[in-house]
């Protein structure tokens, strides 16, 4: 008789961390293994981007936004699929330049699981980007380059290169070819990869049941074995499943506040939210048109990312972006324009943290002092370079719009990893230190936050954290 109270796995969340580790965990588990995902949110049109306005969780700051996606599939279901690596160097951050904190193993150990994240989301590419070695190509050949995008690669060609972004460039078996519309957070003809449609098959796997609009209230554990879940539904509350293997797989605002809610507490837990900080400029150029590329993020600048200066200043990321999103109005000069994005690395600060809402303790709450004095230096450098950097383009003016962009989008560092249970959350398997059958997955275990966008590599981390639990089992 199947017994609906108890799994192998419990994974809390559908997004990409969660999907990739049970994908992953599936293609070694028997046929009679059950794995039951618990989502909070709803499915399909249902699916809501969530701020401290939605309820969900609280926020004293109003001027940062963490914005996160409540629905079968995450955030997979809003990104803009943008899916750079980090670099060798965003691994060793402290031993290198004596800021942050070294991950407990090096981009070599991840590289494998780096080219396998970007099988499963056919990621395009270029051909070669000295700046991390790989084992493969990309799935996918390059997005095409704007003709301002020419340029910069004439003038830096070891440092600019296409964006890697799991857009396709050409038709796979479950994409078309991306349309370049620029509507990217709801592409209107899947051209990007999303879990719900790439992934699809991990929900349908006799394996595995889904149950929407569950959310978990509390993590049950014995010691240092947790022994399952306690979930509330609009018409159930205290309902409790049991399992041999927990998955946390929130967000970096959930995780720390289910553990807190769960009684493991950790003097880390929560302690150094963080967010990439960006910048928009747009440049108004004198006969240089754009706007001609295949895709809507075309070209990643590195010419301010890696080197010496990080022991100083934070480093920063370039994108050019191919969205017509704001056209110049004089006559004869529309298309006349670039409009570019600087992100930069922020370092955890522990006046930023996740904590139980002391006004309610059924949701959490930010509190969040701002963004470190290292990314304001690093932001400060960007403005007096600039001028430079764009020299090899026919300038007419250079546009700052100050800190209108409040988020990224990636909320990082909540969960930390490492090998020292004094000072992390988990070991570096995502295993908790304290709860050995509970794994956390996403970018809370992030030991800092790089200027890249986090979702290959918390994808990656995922099907690592899968084998290496394949591998004790075997044991």
């Amino acid at each position: 008789m199947r017994n609906d109270s108890y799994y192998d796995v419990i994974a809390i969340g559908s997004g990409f961390a969660s999907s990739f580790f049970i994908y992953r965990y599936l293609q070694s588990a028997a046929p009679n293994v059950r794995v039951l995902i618990l989502e909070r949110g709803a499915e399909g049109q249902e699916q809501k981007m969530q701020t401290a306005n939605s309820g969900s969780f609280s926020s004293k700051n109003h001027e940062k936004q963490w914005l996160f996606t409540l629905g079968l599939g995450g955030g997979s279901n809003c990104w803009w699929a943008c899916t750079p690596r980090f670099l060798p160097n965003d691994f060793n951050s402290f031993s290198l330049y004596g800021v942050g904190v070294d991950w407990p193993f090096s981009y070599a150990e991840l590289e494998p699981y780096y080219s396998q994240a970007e099988t499963i989301m056919s990621v395009s590419g270029p051909d070669y980007n000295g700046l991390y070695p790989r084992s493969r190509p990309y799935p996918q050949p390059p997005h095409k380059f704007s003709s301002i995008d020419e340029v910069f690669k004439q003038a830096y060609p070891d440092s600019f290169f296409q964006q890697p972004t799991a857009r396709a460039r050409a038709a796979t078996r479950t994409r078309p070819k991306c349309c370049a519309s620029g509507i990217c957070h709801r592409c209107p003809i899947n051209a990007k990869f999303m879990i719900n449609n790439d992934l699809a098959e991990l929900f349908k796997d006799p394996r595995v049941e889904v149950r929407i609009g569950c959310e978990v209230d509390e993590i049950i554990h014995s010691g240092s074995i947790a022994t399952g879940v306690r979930y509330l539904t609009s018409e159930l509350e205290g309902h409790q499943v049991n399992a041999d293997l927990i998955v946390l797989g929130a967000n970096g605002i959930f995780n720390p506040f289910l553990l807190m809610k769960s009684g493991l507490k950790h003097k880390k837990l929560g302690r150094g939210i963080t967010d990439q900080i960006s910048q928009y400029v747009y440049v108004d150029l004198d006969g240089l048109e754009g706007y001609d590329g295949s895709t809507s993020v075309t070209g990643h600048g590195y010419m301010l990312y890696d080197g010496e200066h990080r022991k100083k200043h934070a480093p920063c990321l370039m994108e050019t972006s191919n969205v017509l999103q704001s056209l110049r109005l004089e006559r004869g000069k529309y298309r006349q324009r670039v409009n570019l994005k600087f992100i930069f690395e922020d370092l955890s600060k522990t006046e930023n943290y996740v904590r139980i809402d002391p006004l309610n303790e059924n949701i959490p709450e930010v509190v969040y002092t701002g963004y470190s004095d290292y990314t304001q230096r690093g932001i400060d450098n960007m403005k007096v370079v600039l001028p430079e950097l764009l020299s090899a383009l026919p300038v007419e003016s250079i546009h700052h719009q100050g800190d209108k962009n409040k988020t990224e989008a990636h909320i990082h560092s909540t969960t930390l990893m490492g090998r020292e249970p004094a000072q992390s959350i988990v070991d570096e398997n995502q295993v908790h230190h304290k709860v050995r059958n509970l794994i956390v997955v996403g970018s809370s275990v992030f030991p800092t936050a790089p200027p890249a966008n986090p979702t290959l590599t918390l994808s990656a981390l995922s099907l690592r954290a899968a084998d290496k639990l394949v591998a004790r089992s075997a044991l």
